[in-house]
């Protein structure tokens, strides 16, 4: 064992001893045969109380209660728990925030309604790198409204700059598309400035949360942003396909037109009324059966989120990705691996990419070990290090494997 190494291990395990979080982890289910999980920004670990929950579901409100939980909850589950994850994560108040659908139809929703509040503009702006459900959602609006999608390019390591936004948008643009967390690098976007720069040009802004919800604290209400879509599976822990979740600004909901017409987002639902009369408020964005079976985990890590607070877990992410950049510095750089995330704390999020040409192949063996990052092309290797289950011994181990993969 090199120096090095020794004194990355040391450093880990101290880092260990005095994190205030790191009880935490013990409230996951234990992966057997994983020796580091470095992607918990792609499918967050399911907790141990999700099973007791999920159980208590099956024998009672779904086993027992049968049909009447629709009366006694479940209807308004989808506005409930969005208000709790608009309190809890998204520095949203009350009745702007509601849980349905993916992100893609999400997405779909919000352009869609957005592009119409702004009639006679002729554009929409989305950075190049965000993620291609985003880019092809926007495309697609674009073609069916006879509008131009315009792609706007930031730096690679620390993405679109306000500056950036200002310069792009105009009178023609109608609306702003953007990551808040960039999916391969991490860059975190300044998001009261880039807002502002958007509204100062009469344009209406959407913000993607993805990387961003659970991991990072947020503030919508206070930066005035127009509309937000996030997924819940990532730093929420909803699981495998969990719903989406959607922000609207409360004073754009009464004439946002969604266009989705379902049953479950009309006014006075069981009347079954020929016409479609949308519901006022976040219902009107909701439009089939909600999915309450999915929406069951995400109650129980939004308890975790609360508990330990936003501001200590994103303290515990800037000591995990600067010890994952500290070990890079000393074993992968030196073996031609590139950082493509920045170095100052603020500007990134919850994950770090390292950059090398044999990665892809490297990758599939990672995981054949029991370490398991992701991919990113070209040549991206992604540890996402969600700050409840992610320890920094664990996080050291897994760029310890990387080096090894490589010699």
């Amino acid at each position: 064992m090199t120096d090095d190494t020794t004194q990355l291990l040391a450093r880990a395990a101290a880092l260990d001893a005095t994190d205030p979080l790191a009880e935490f982890a013990e409230r996951f289910v234990p992966a057997s045969g994983v020796v580091a999980y470095l992607d918990g920004n792609s499918l967050g670990r399911p907790l141990r109380a999700t099973s007791s929950r999920i159980d208590a579901f099956v024998r009672g409100a779904w086993g027992s209660r049968l049909i009447r939980s629709w009366d006694e909850q479940w209807m308004e589950l989808p506005l409930t728990l969005g208000d709790r994850v608009g309190a809890i994560a998204l520095g949203a108040a009350a009745g702007q925030t509601v849980v349905a659908d993916s992100t893609t139809v999400m997405l779909f929703k919000l352009i869609s309604a957005a592009v119409g509040l702004r009639p006679g503009r002729s554009e929409i702006l989305i950075e190049g790198s965000n993620f291609p459900t985003d880019r092809f959602v926007a495309s697609g609006i674009a073609a069916a409204h006879g509008l131009e999608l315009r792609v706007l390019v930031g730096d690679p390591l620390t993405g679109v700059s306000a500056e950036d936004v200002a310069e792009a948008v105009s009178e023609r643009t109608a609306l702003v598309v953007l990551s808040h967390i960039d999916y391969r690098s991490g860059a975190v976007a300044d998001m009261p400035a880039i807002t502002a720069a958007a509204h100062a040009a009469g344009a209406l802004i959407l913000w993607d949360l993805c990387h961003s919800v659970g991991a990072v604290p947020l503030e919508l209400d206070r930066c005035g942003v127009d509309f937000a879509v996030g997924c819940t599976y990532k730093y929420l822990n909803g699981g495998p396909g969990s719903p989406a979740f959607a922000y609207v600004r409360s004073d754009l909901q009464g004439s946002a037109e969604q266009p989705i017409w379902g049953w479950m987002g009309a006014a006075n639902v069981f009347e079954m009324r020929e016409q479609y009369e949308p519901a006022s408020g976040m219902r009107r964005f909701i439009s089939g059966t909600p999915p309450v079976l999915g929406m069951l985990p995400l109650m129980d890590m939004l308890d975790l989120v609360e508990e330990a607070g936003l501001a200590r877990i994103r303290a515990k992410s800037h000591s995990l990705t600067a010890l994952a950049i500290e070990a890079y510095d000393q074993v992968l750089a030196p073996l031609g691996v590139t950082l493509r995330t920045a170095r100052d704390p603020e500007l990134r999020g919850g994950h770090v990419t390292f950059g090398h040409e044999r990665f892809q192949e490297i990758t599939l063996r990672l995981w054949g070990d029991g370490v398991l990052p992701d991919y990113r092309h070209p040549g991206g290797i992604r540890i996402g290090l969600s700050p409840l289950s992610t320890s920094h011994a664990e996080t050291l181990r897994g760029v310890l494997a990387i080096r090894d993969a490589l010699v």
